[in-house]
């Protein structure tokens, strides 16, 4: 099962392939984290009109790549007449599955129609091991929990999450309010520390999440100085476009260095 614990300190997890430093959820991205040595990527998975899970967070083609229309609405030949500000193509799950064999995959799976083609997929590349599937949907993480694939996992849906926000306010048992664990192949609860000036994320929610036996991933966290936080507070992972600072944050840290204390690292 794909490992959602950081050792010693957290997972570094490129939000859309490190979305600041490369364009994303590209080759270049995915070569530029390759050549850093990080090997968990976030990315997103849409389905095109003819079939195909290619990767990219937005439904349409406008702003990544420059075209017209949605990508269920075009086939894949269609869509690889795009290209990005790379001069790059769409990429394929299946060709990112097999040219990157040592990375791990946090897909969102963007859309209902993306689940059964993308769980193919995985078992096609014999990659469900290697793979935790996202969704904001817990029905449709519930899709995919009930496929039963052995080593596949899921964080939690939205709906789960606030239960589990529940728990750690009322210091009550995650089973006490029904939120999905282990047993069911859940292994995170990924958040962001705060949704429309409401906090989410907080020790005690942290400590709820461990005690159930997920995972606590935050996203999307850009500035060192909440990095550092977070990483004071336990978080296992963070999801970032700056994988690089990330990097040297956590580095400084298993160093000893007072410059990662401070969050105020050569990036910054």
């Amino acid at each position: 099962m794909m490992p959602v614990i950081g050792d010693p300190d957290a997972l570094i997890i490129a939000h859309r392939g490190g979305g600041e430093e490369a364009p994303e959820n590209s080759w270049s991205a995915f070569n530029h984290l390759r050549e850093l040595g990080i090997k968990h990527l976030e990315t997103d998975a849409h389905l095109s009109a003819d079939g195909v899970v290619v990767l990219s967070h937005d439904p349409t083609v406008e702003r990544e790549y420059g075209g017209e229309g949605a990508i269920a609405e075009l086939t894949y030949p269609e869509i690889l007449k795009l290209r990005n500000s790379a001069g790059e193509q769409m990429p394929r799950l299946i060709d990112v599955l097999e040219q990157f064999p040592d990375f791990y995959l946090n897909v969102d799976a963007k859309t209902d129609e993306v689940v059964e083609p993308l769980l193919q997929v995985l078992r096609d590349a014999e990659a469900a091991d290697r793979t935790l599937v996202a969704s904001f949907s817990e029905k449709r993480l519930e899709r995919v929990r009930e496929e039963n694939i052995p080593g596949l996992s899921t964080s939690l849906g939205v709906a789960a999450i606030v239960r589990l926000m529940l728990a750690a306010e009322t210091v009550s048992g995650a089973d006490t309010w029904r939120v999905p664990g282990p047993e069911l192949g859940v292994t995170a609860a990924q958040v962001p520390e705060k949704v429309r000036g409401a906090r989410v994320l907080n020790p005690r929610f942290i400590a709820t999440a461990h005690r159930a036996g997920l995972a606590v991933h935050v996203w999307t966290v850009n500035d060192a100085e909440s990095m550092v936080r977070l990483l004071d507070w336990g978080v296992d992972g963070i999801v970032t476009d700056r994988p690089t600072m990330l990097q040297e944050i956590l580095l400084a840290r298993a160093s000893g260095s007072d410059e990662a204390h401070e969050g105020n690292g050569s990036s910054v």
